[in-house]
């Protein structure tokens, strides 16, 4: 997640030692303090990110999750798609797909997640969150504009959506993950091997997040999540460059998954989110123009798998 890679960029930084040394000791002595401090840097977000450009004529709204407001814009009518950020991320990172979908006909819904951009802080309180709570927070989005026509999600985004399909707490037609993040325990590890975290300390941080979101960190890998869910017309666009969440998983993913899945090269993993190529080819499958089309200009390329 966003958080992992701040710390692994700054590894030599006074702050990134101290939790070094901290927990290194806390492992040898007291590795029930260093898990309660572990669990929180696991759902703490990373410094939130300057607000973009969303297109004009957006109409704000507001529901509550679990007596948290979250806060969004709509645009258009027709059929609601539902776009869904990451972790650390913003809605207006998906503004891109805003108006060649309103144009298509679609009613096109962006929203915050719980302590992200304008929403408030979910039950976890002020600069963290969870996919538990990005999931409610879907939830009562859709709740407010109805059955989806289909969900974009990217990164971590794609994990909550999931979730809220498994507990039923959404239903759509058809499903579109960028980027998608595949293993939370996979960033676990990144994150606490940067922070040194042991062995002792994560059995017992793996416990504690377990207690605080009710469910063990296995059950929020994507391939999991998708045999628990029955299967949705899907597209997944994912760059071979990214670096926060590893192409390879994608392709392993929809093999098991009645999916397509689209490469791009030299996009990473924000860049795709703008590019022309991605937001036709997402456009396109939405709409049902052509459910397997691709752009090959752009930098889009088709994996064959």
């Amino acid at each position: 997640m966003e958080n992992e890679r701040v710390l692994m960029a700054s590894q030599k930084s006074t702050t990134v030692r101290l939790y070094r040394v901290g927990f290194r000791l806390g492992e040898l002595v007291a590795p029930g303090l260093s898990a309660r401090l572990a669990t929180d840097l696991w759902f703490r977000l990373p410094p939130p990110r300057p607000a973009g450009e969303v297109p004009p004529g957006g109409t704000p709204f507001e529901v509550h999750a679990q007596r948290h407001a979250v806060r969004g814009l709509y645009w258009g009518r027709g059929p609601a798609v539902y776009l869904v950020h990451g972790w650390g991320g913003r809605a207006d990172q998906l503004a891109a797909f805003v108006e060649p979908l309103v144009s298509a006909g679609h009613r096109v819904v962006l929203f915050d997640g719980p302590s992200h951009g304008d929403s408030e802080p979910g039950a976890l309180g002020p600069g963290s969150t969870s996919a538990i709570e990005f999931g409610r927070a879907l939830d009562a989005v859709a709740a407010r504009f109805g059955r989806a026509s289909a969900v974009v999600a990217h990164s971590m985004g794609a994990v909550a959506t999931l979730l809220s399909l498994k507990y039923g707490w959404l239903a759509t037609e058809r499903l579109v993950l960028l980027a998608p993040m595949s293993r939370l325990s996979t960033h676990r590890d990144a994150l606490f091997s940067a922070l040194g975290v042991g062995p002792r300390t994560t059995r017992r941080t793996d416990r504690l997040l377990e207690r605080r979101v009710g469910h063990p960190i296995e059950e929020f890998d994507l391939a999991r999540l998708g045999a628990e869910v029955d299967p949705v017309p899907t597209l997944v666009v994912h760059d071979r460059d990214d670096r926060m969440t590893p192409h390879a998983a994608s392709e392993l993913w929809v093999e098991s998954w009645p999916a397509r899945l689209v490469s791009t090269e030299g996009l990473g993993h924000q860049r795709l989110l703008r590019d022309p190529g991605v937001v036709r080819t997402v456009t396109d499958f939405v709409t049902g123009r052509s459910a397997a089309a691709v752009h090959r200009g752009d930098a889009l390329r088709a994996a064959t798998g």
